[in-house]
């Protein structure tokens, strides 16, 4: 037997597959949870070793007879963290994560540097937002400028994994177009955006070389094999951002086929093979040597997740209440702001609930619109697609808010599309395994396509599909405009 690793180190947690790509399915999985720093500021950091361990953690509870299988590696990562090291490689600070919103100045004095955010989508592609590394590095030089003058390379999250794997400092363009200083049209770093930083330093020069997302990182050194129980000198793949990777995992790799992940943060991504900039949409590269348009709210399942524990409910009764609750809820619209927002950018967002009345204050209209709000924040970005000519034709739907069939339906029903789900629901793991396959594959002088992999080897659960319902879509229209109603009169408030 021979199977590839899938690491996704993300936010809550780092999760691991074996993937025994011969006979494909997954032969065995481990997890293991992160501790966030949370402060009041809106501060969300992590200690880069807590990943080396929740790693070490996860590969212990693995057979060792399993573990001489893996034949090529593959990570995937949180995107936008900011890893800085000193020129040894140490790790100089905390890493600040995408959902720290502690850098809303930085992003301003950055763009207005830059010279306005028209001039970023026109020339870079990307405005400078609280989620991306831009904001962050700046945010080092002005909060702790010693620490800041050591800084030697800067790096991503999934990319120092890689590191601590081979020993090289690289990026590939899927991960580095979520720093907000990659060109995105050019696939090349920016040089303004960087002197937009700091105009006195070559931040160039902290910046790893790009690969291909077909190149390997490198090979997994000796020592690290030995920690890790693994077969040294293994290939290491690019790697790329959990989103990067989820759409390896979903099969999103062709035009038309959007994800969308349905966790803690939602996420709506479609593969292009060209770029695609729109304000509200992030300009990502792929990690397919395309292009990954994306939408990213900060705020998905923690809106039901904070109403499930006010009301100390469990989900099977949350799922009957729901479904017997009309379309709309009875005129409630949740606003799920709870953690600030991206997209609409809202750094200072709070959650809101509207059109509360005498009548439909109750617990069932709540529940529902806490679900239904995830999916009106996704259908924002869908417009956003559709404005810029991007067709798309079905959602392959990931997160844990894909095992509620009422949530499927939901979505189904908002989005105007079908709605189904993979087999493999880890998808940025399974993506990543995917990825170390392809590498593994190209090193060895088979010229296989990532398209053609993802075809071998990606499975839709046809029984979890879910069709629009042309009644409920035609109610949800009227939902939408009054979700755009409410929104637009808490924007100035909350930006």
């Amino acid at each position: 037997m021979r199977t590839v690793l899938g690491i996704d180190m993300g936010t809550q947690s780092t999760k691991i597959v074996l993937y025994d790509f011969d006979n494909k399915n997954i032969v065995a999985e481990a997890s293991s949870k992160h501790d966030i720093i949370s402060k009041e500021d809106g501060t969300k950091e992590q200690k880069a070793e807590w990943w080396i361990t929740a790693l070490k953690n996860c590969l212990s509870e693995i057979d060792s007879s399993l573990k001489s299988t893996v034949i090529a590696i593959g990570v995937s990562g949180q995107q936008h963290g900011f890893v800085p090291l000193d020129s040894n490689g140490n790790v100089l600070y905390n890493v600040k994560l995408w959902c720290d919103t502690s850098t809303v100045s930085e992003c301003g004095q950055i763009t207005e540097a830059f010279g306005g955010e028209e001039k970023l989508l026109a020339e870079v592609g990307n405005l400078i937002l609280p989620g991306y590394t831009a904001s962050k590095v700046l945010w080092l030089k002005n909060k702790h400028p010693d620490i800041y003058n050591k800084l030697s390379t800067i790096l991503l999250p999934h990319d120092y994994l890689n590191f601590y794997l081979t020993g090289n400092r690289v990026m590939e363009y899927g991960d580095a177009s979520g720093t907000g200083f990659l060109n995105i049209r050019e696939r090349q770093w920016s040089h303004k955006v960087l002197k937009s930083i700091d105009p006195s330093r070559d931040l160039l020069s902290t910046l790893p070389n790009l690969i291909k997302a077909e190149q390997p990182a490198g090979n997994l050194k000796s020592d690290i094999a030995i920690e890790l129980g693994l077969t040294p000198g293994i290939p290491v793949s690019s790697g790329g951002g959990d989103n990067m990777m989820g759409a390896i995992g979903t099969g999103t790799v062709k035009p038309g086929t959007i994800s969308m992940s349905l966790g803690t943060s939602g996420t709506l991504y479609g593969y292009s093979e060209q770029p695609i900039i729109d304000e509200n949409l992030a300009a990502f590269c792929s990690s397919t040597n395309g292009w990954l348009p994306l939408l990213c709210t900060m705020n998905c399942t923690v809106s039901l997740e904070l109403t499930k524990a006010l009301f100390g409910i469990d989900f099977t009764k949350i799922e009957k209440l729901v479904r017997d609750t009309p379309i709309g809820s009875n005129g409630l619209i949740t606003l799920p702001f709870y953690n600030g927002e991206r997209a609409p950018n809202l750094p200072n967002g709070k959650g809101c609930i509207m059109g509360l009345d005498m009548n439909n204050m109750q617990q069932n209209n709540i529940l529902r619109s806490s679900m239904e709000a995830a999916i009106l924040g996704m259908r924002f970005g869908l417009d956003a697609y559709k404005k810029v000519g991007f067709k798309p034709v079905e959602i392959r739907l990931t997160g844990g808010g894909s095992k509620s069939s009422t949530w499927r339906q939901i979505a189904a029903d908002i989005l105007n599309l079908p709605v189904v789900i993979p087999k493999i629901q880890e998808a940025a793991a399974f993506g990543a395994a995917l990825q170390a396959l392809w590498v593994f594959e190209s090193i060895n002088n088979n010229k296989i396509t990532i398209y053609e992999i993802v075809h071998q080897h990606v499975e839709l659960d046809s029984e979890t599909k879910h069709l629009p319902i042309q009644d409920s879509v035609r109610k949800y229209e009227y939902v939408y405009e009054e979700y755009l109603k409410y929104l637009n009169s808490v924007e100035d408030i909350f930006k």
